[in-house]
This record gives structure tokens, sequence and C-alpha cells, in this order.
């Protein structure tokens, strides 16, 4: 018999950094994740999405109406009933951020129902993901910043991002710097956050590819989608454009390909509406033969990562990694430049360590 859903609730959680961090348009001194729980049959499942507080209350609000005595084998079905019931709050921003977190609670509940991993349960179609290092925060020297990115390196992670676009007449001498310290071989990507006009953003591309820089993320804000064509069709041809952390509905990645305005694809699961919402942006990607690189978040995207053929690599971001490896249980770590699922756990074979969250509750 198909054990229903018994309860869904939330929680959340506000962790300090551990140094002052910035990128092009954002200071932050903290980071906010909202964990999910979903129970069935006896099992509870975990997932979680880095928001606002206000989205628990949607989670064990609408949601918990919308989900509670559906099967939890069922999750595409209780992931449209969630849908449904956020129509009139609107269906984006924290709407997609709670439905995120839940989803993925779902996914983890199905996957430790039936003693599986979600990878499997998805359809693994490789043992593991390529990672490459994220963090290069604008607040931190060039000496931090060249630690930090050939920590990563040396580590056997070759490919390292770091930010740009906070004072943009200092960004082409740290990436310089940042390129005499992973040296020649490894990949630098570059990630303005739309912090640049497009005629800027140009010129720095020529500028940052004398560093080798192969990756241009948001190179002009996200919505400016005749913007980031611009920058696509004229930036250097070693130069990929990386657009789509923000998409919150599958309309928002349909735009950013029908309009061509990326070289790949991004998409961030505890945004797009969880694993459900990655999985039909997955479908995009492959109709229109673009990569996908998945956004923060890694302990969360390794799964399905696991299961997206079109996926290059998935993020993995210092802040999330830390508030990871502090809140949960069983993230994986590296293993020479990728990251893999454990797969004798079921569900996303990972475990919130309660007593070390509550200092951090909300």
């Amino acid at each position: 018999m198909t054990p229903p859903v018994s309860s869904l609730a939330a929680a959340a959680y506000r962790v300090p950094t551990d140094a002052p961090e910035s990128d092009g348009t954002f200071q932050w001194n903290a980071t906010t994740i909202v964990v999910a729980r979903a129970a069935a049959g006896g099992s509870s499942g975990l997932g979680y999405s880095y928001t606002d507080a206000s989205a628990a209350g949607l989670v064990g609000g609408m949601l918990a109406e919308a989900v509670v005595g559906r099967s939890a084998f069922d999750v595409e079905g209780a992931w449209e009933a969630m849908v449904g019931a956020v129509r009139n709050v609107g269906r984006s921003g924290i709407s997609a951020m709670a439905i995120s977190a839940a989803d993925a609670a779902l996914w983890d509940l199905k996957g430790r129902l039936l003693g599986l991993p979600v990878a499997a349960l998805l359809g693994a179609v490789r043992p593991r993901v390529p990672v490459y290092g994220s963090g290069g925060f604008t607040s931190y020297s060039e000496a931090e910043l060249a630690e930090q990115l050939a920590g990563w390196v040396e580590s056997g992670i070759p490919r390292v991002k770091m930010k740009v676009g906070r004072r943009p007449e200092d960004d082409p001498s740290r990436v310089a710097a940042a390129r005499r310290a992973i040296g020649e071989e490894a990949e630098l990507y570059v990630d303005a956050n739309g912090a640049y006009e497009r005629k800027p953003a140009l010129a720095l591309a020529a500028r940052f590819a004398e560093s080798g820089v192969s990756w241009f993320e948001e190179p002009v804000d996200a919505r400016d989608i005749d913007g980031l064509r611009l920058v696509r069709d004229r930036a250097p041809a070693s130069m990929e454009i990386a657009v789509g952390e923000y998409g919150f509905v599958l309309s928002d990645f349909r735009r950013i390909i029908d309009a061509g305005a990326a070289d790949v694809v991004q998409a961030d699961a505890t945004r797009c509406a969880g694993i459900t919402g990655f999985r039909k942006t997955v479908v995009l990607c492959r109709e229109a033969r673009l990569p996908l690189s998945s956004h923060c978040a890694p302990a969360l995207h390794v799964h399905p990562g696991c299961a997206a053929g079109p996926l290059r690599h998935l993020e993995y971001f210092h802040d999330h990694v830390r508030i990871e490896s502090m809140l949960f249980d069983g993230p994986a770590r590296p293993v020479d430049g990728s990251l893999a699922p454990d797969w004798s756990r079921p569900g996303l074979g990972i475990e919130l360590k309660t007593r070390d969250a509550e200092r951090y509750a909300l």
C-alpha cells in the first residue's frame, strides 16, 4: 500500500559568514537556509532552500495543505498541486523557493521509503559530477583571493570562479592575480552578478581573455536579455557566457534559450521549484543542445546532477559548502575534481544535525 504524506513543515536557520562577503551588486554577512521535512510511512525526508525565513511559513501552510494526504510516491503530482496552490500569492520568488525546499524533501522521502538514492530514482547517467570551486568575493584582498582559488586547485579541482564588478577598474588586475595563483592549466571563471553595463562588459571581456578567462557569468543584468545576447555574440570566442541562476519558472529559462543569450544555462534547484523544476530545465537544455550547470547548494544538486544528461558541472560554493557541512551529516567531498553521491544511503543521503542547527534557528 502506498503511504500518504502525513506532514510537511519547515524551519529557518541563519548562519553568519566566516568573513564579510560581497559580489558585484550585493553584500552580506549571513545566509538563511529553510529546511523542509516531509513525513510518510514512518520515514522522514529532508529538503532545503537558501531564501528568506518567510518561505518556511509557506511550506507549513498552503503547501502542506496541498500535499498532505497525497501518495508519497507521487512527487510529480505533489509538485503540480503545490504550483497550483500558490496561484494567488505568485509563482516566482519566495513561492518558488518554498516549493523547492518541499519538493526536495518529497524526493528524499520517496528515496528513503524505497531504500534508493535519489540519483537512482531519477535514472543516473553518470556516477559522479565535476565541480568548480566558487567564491573569490570582491570583499577579499588579492592575497585572500589567491589563497582560496589556489587551495581549490591544489585539492584537485581544476576549475575555479571569482566575483567581479564591485570596482571595475580593479577587476583586470584581480583577475590577473588569480591567474598567477592558480597557474596556467586550471580553468578560470568570473561572475559579475549583473554589475556591468553592456559596453563595459564587452571591454572587460577582452581584458579578462588576456588572463585566460573562459566563463563570464551574468556580465550584465540577467533581465537584460538583449544585452546578454550582445555580449555573447561579441565576446572572445574562447569565452562562454553563462546565465540562469535567477530562473524561477520554466519560461525564465525558455526566454534565455530562445533569445540565444547564453552558451551555458544555469539552474538552481533551491530556486526553480526544486528537483522537479530542475528536471524540466534539463529537458529544455537537451532539446536546445545547450550545456547546463547547477548553481550553488552542492549537497542537493549532486543527485539530480548525476541524472542530468546535459550537465557539465556543479558549483562548489564556499558559503554553501560551509553551511552544509555545519548543519548536515553526509555531504560528499570532491575527489579528483568531482562529487559523487553516497550510493549506499537512500534519499539525498544527508541528515540534519539538529543539535548543531538549533543555535542558528530563527
